[in-house]
């Protein structure tokens, strides 16, 4: 069993009565014959998943959702953790010193860690995001906007093969805005307000342009900036993110592909409150010296060429250097730690893939291989605040070379779809103490077999399961404690799930059962000194989530309306140490999002909730707070959201008001910032937004 049925009665009644609607409704839908069924065609386009058959959301053999521009829009969020928390499995948790900040992501899958994260593979344009994708995974420098992106695609399971490492925790891939086609020059520019209400306010730009000559050629620049203060005082940021885009056909069946972009960020974070600090103003800032701030340099090249109706080659590389820094002052305000770190990474990725049939079935065969190369230093210093006197600095020198090699071959027999896979990771690290004199390394290999199976029992309903091995690596940090008697080995996860999914015209609903067990974790031995890490942790998370969406006819009488709703439900236990049985921290085991969208000619009127249940702030799942809010329950709450919009053809005007009744709600920091995090407070914003 996935999950104990005393845990939670409802919610599996709840499951049971949607499963029943949709084999009524597979009932009456005309069932799909083998002289009905397609194939899909090769095509990468569009598929950042690779190419191969083409993977469409609704055929996909695993739970994945994809949300796209206008659905961003219509949510009113500010940023992009605002949009993830509404995918089911997904969690924002804001428990580090750049909480509500714009410089970090914060993103938790089925119960991992959020914090920075570590778990999941995040990439651009199907490019990795981290400034060290294998030696530092965790997104305390995130380089990406939300205004610059097309849609935001999250494969929850099922996509392990030809992506990693850290896929644990899924895969989420930020597709930039698109090349416009056609003839001419097109764009479009916005401005947004934002009033916080408490602490102070921003403003958000972007703007657009781009088109495709007669040759082919396609151009688009983009930008997205940010400057203002959030709703801590004292809290300014100021964000830049530019991108050029090209492509180029060469032949009819090839082209050529690219980006240069660039990213800069400056964020003042206020840290954690205490509790009488809270209660007395959870908005204030007591840390006004803290800062973090960054800059990534990228270009990013590719050919594909679509060799045949039964052939396709790709090719893609890129490289990026990251800047990333922070000052951060101790409890007793007398020191401040500077940590500036660099980074340098180098990508190249082949991919082939060929079509071919025999004894009743059609293969897609993918081969592909990906080589990463890392490189940086991190570096600490302590400047005393009294006399601004700087100590010594301390300095690592990392460097990781990575081979990843996969194949998968994506099986065709009426209408299943059987996909097993394997790929195989061979991974070399080394981190150098230039004070210390010392030197650390290791080499891991590692073969992650997968298979994901999906049934399209008609042209509506497609059923799935998969199991699929992941891992994660042994980070620059962690190679400190690397001894001949504590060898550190990667993290390893195996997830296996079973979900349903239904699309037609008005209705899309979706449920999916999970399981993941997460052994090998590379966990901090509590009460050591200097920071010693071992493998002891293991965990276990399995649940449902589920997800609804219905836009009523046309011709009845609530034409224009569309309501929506998504839930939940996540147990993630630790399985070692004196804490086994006890839930992980930071997470929370119900989520929800309910709303409903009414269009009525040029105007859309949007209302919706988000909910998250109570969260432990530590192993031991401790309930009673600590007068340094460092440790105790989290509460849950819930938060309502509406905005309103009027589109012509030339212009849009948004309003909205986020958090309606001005709910007071906080996590908590753990780190050397710790104590209460607030979080927003009522925002009100106006945006306008012309398309030329």
């Amino acid at each position: 069993m996935f999950l104990l049925m005393s845990d939670f009665p409802f919610k599996l009644t709840a499951l049971a009565a949607a499963i029943s609607l949709l084999a009524a409704a597979n009932a009456q839908a005309q069932q799909q014959t083998e002289a009905d069924a397609t194939i899909e065609s090769i095509q990468v386009s569009g598929s950042w998943l690779g190419s191969g058959l083409q993977n469409s959301v609704k055929n996909f053999a695993g739970a994945r959702t994809v949300v796209d521009k206008e659905d961003i829009a219509e949510t009113g969020a500010a940023n992009i953790g605002d949009v993830l928390r509404r995918i089911p499995g997904v969690q924002s948790t804001d428990n580090s010193g750049t909480a509500g900040s714009a410089i970090s992501l914060n993103i938790g899958v089925r119960g991992l860690t959020g914090r920075y994260s570590p778990r999941s593979t995040v990439l651009l344009d199907g490019i990795p995001l981290a400034v060290a994708p294998y030696g530092q995974p965790q997104l305390s420098f995130a380089p990406v906007s939300l205004n610059n992106i097309e849609s935001i695609d999250v494969v929850r399971g099922g996509g392990a093969v030809r992506y990693g490492p850290q896929n644990v925790g899924g895969i989420i891939n930020f597709r930039s805005r698109e090349i416009p086609t056609g003839e001419g020059i097109s764009g479009d520019a916005s401005v947004r307000y934002n009033d916080f209400g408490e602490g102070g306010s921003n403003r958000q730009y972007s703007a657009f342009v781009g088109g495709t000559a007669g040759n082919g050629l396609g151009v688009a620049l983009m930008y997205s900036g940010m400057e203002g203060t959030e709703w801590r005082q004292g809290s300014d940021e100021r964000v830049n993110d530019v991108a050029l885009k090209f492509r180029y056909p060469l032949n009819e069946h090839s082209e050529v592909y690219g980006k240069v972009s660039y990213y800069d960020v400056l964020s003042r974070t206020p840290g954690g409150l205490t509790v009488a600090q809270y209660h007395a103003d959870p908005f204030q800032n007591t840390r006004p010296t803290d800062f973090w701030s960054g800059d990534r340099h990228g270009v990013d090249v590719g050919y594909l060429n679509t060799i045949s109706g039964t052939q396709e080659f790709e090719i893609k590389a890129y490289y990026n250097e990251s800047f990333r820094q922070s000052a951060l002052i101790n409890a007793a305000k007398t020191q401040i730690t500077w940590q500036p770190r660099n980074y340098e990474v180098l990508g190249i990725e082949p991919r082939y893939t060929r079509r071919f049939n025999g004894g009743g079935m059609t293969h897609d065969v993918t081969v592909g291989y990906r080589y990463l190369r890392e490189r940086g230093d991190d570096n600490n210093y302590v400047q005393t605040v009294a006399t601004g006197a700087n100590g010594a600095t301390t300095t690592f020198v990392n460097s990781t070379d990575a081979h990843a090699a996969y194949i998968d071959d994506r099986i065709a027999v009426g209408a299943w779809r059987i996909t097993p896979g394997v790929r195989y990771e061979k991974i070399s690290s080394t981190r150098d103490d230039l004070s210390g004199k010392a030197s650390f390394s290791t080499d891991n290999n590692k073969a992650l077999p997968s298979l994901n199976i999906a049934y399209l029992v008609n042209s509506a309903l497609t059923v799935f399961t998969n199991y699929t091995t992941s891992f994660g690596a042994v980070q620059n940090t962690q190679l400190n404690s690397q001894t001949p008697t504590n060898p550190l080995k990667p993290e390893k996860a195996r997830t296996t799930e079973l979900g349903a999914r239904w699309k037609t015209g008005s209705l899309s609903a979706e449920a999916t059962l999970f399981r993941l067990k997460f052994d090998n974790q590379i966990l901090q031995v509590p009460g050591v000194t200097p920071a010693t890490f071992q493998n002891i942790g293991a965990t276990k998370h399995d649940g449902i989530e589920s997800a609804v969406d219905y836009t009523f006819d046309q011709a009845g009488a609530l034409a224009g309306l569309n309501v929506y709703a998504n839930w939940t439900y996540t147990r993630a236990l630790q399985e070692s140490g004196a804490t086994a049985g006890l839930d992980v921290p930071f997470y929370s085991r119900n989520t929800d999002t309910v709303g409903a969208r009414y269009k009525l000619a040029g105007w859309t009127f949007n209302l919706s909730t988000t909910h998250q249940s109570k969260q432990y702030a530590d192993q031991a799942n401790t309930v009673a707070e600590a007068a340094n809010a460092g440790a105790g329950l989290i509460p849950g709450f819930r938060l309502w959201n509406a905005n309103v919009a009027w589109k012509l053809k030339a212009y849009e005007i948004a309003a909205g008001v986020n958090n309606l009744a001005d709910k007071r709600y906080y996590t908590r920091n753990i780190d050397g910032n710790l104590g209460r995090m607030a979080g927003a407070p009522r925002t009100a914003y106006l945006q306008l937004r012309l398309v030329y």
